[in-house]
């Protein structure tokens, strides 16, 4: 005699299984700098699950704040923008250029804020209109002549 399933029985079970923590483990994909470890379990389209598992676990369990780093490239990567995870050589070169670009600044703070110069103005804003010197630019006001050498 075969068992019927009845919607009912399919919903308590789906239920039960929500419940249960994860019993599959994930393979390891790799660690960042700051000490994350990431996780997948691939996708398999023959039983339904066409998009892979992803997540991470922090290098600090203790903090259980949603604020913790991630890099870039690892970022992508859980959101499948990428499909592979990003390799050693990617992650010490784009964690050098950060480390410039830190230094760079420090220095530019050091050098304007220190007193040696001003830092460039920045204008503000583009004007709709072009200004000519031979046209008036406040209503009523004539522009200044110009005196012919």
């Amino acid at each position: 005699m075969s068992k019927n399933r009845t919607m009912f029985t399919a919903l308590f079970q789906n239920f039960w299984k929500s419940l249960k923590p994860r019993q599959q483990i994930g393979s390891l994909m790799g660690e960042d700098y700051f000490g994350n470890k990431y996780y997948e379990i691939p996708a398999r389209p023959e039983i339904g699950k066409r998009r892979p598992e992803r997540w991470f676990v922090p290098a600090d369990k203790s903090d259980e704040s949603f604020d913790n780093e991630l890099t870039a490239e690892w970022e992508s990567w859980l959101r499948l923008r990428r499909v592979d995870p990003p390799t050693d050589e990617e992650l010490k070169h784009n964690l050098a250029i950060m480390q410039m670009k830190k230094i760079n600044a420090a220095e530019l703070d050091n050098k304007y804020l220190g007193g040696e110069e001003k830092p460039p103005q920045i204008t503000t804003g583009l004007s709709d209109f072009p200004r000519y010197d031979e046209y008036e630019t406040v209503v009523g006001k004539k522009p200044p002549k110009k005196e012919d050498s």
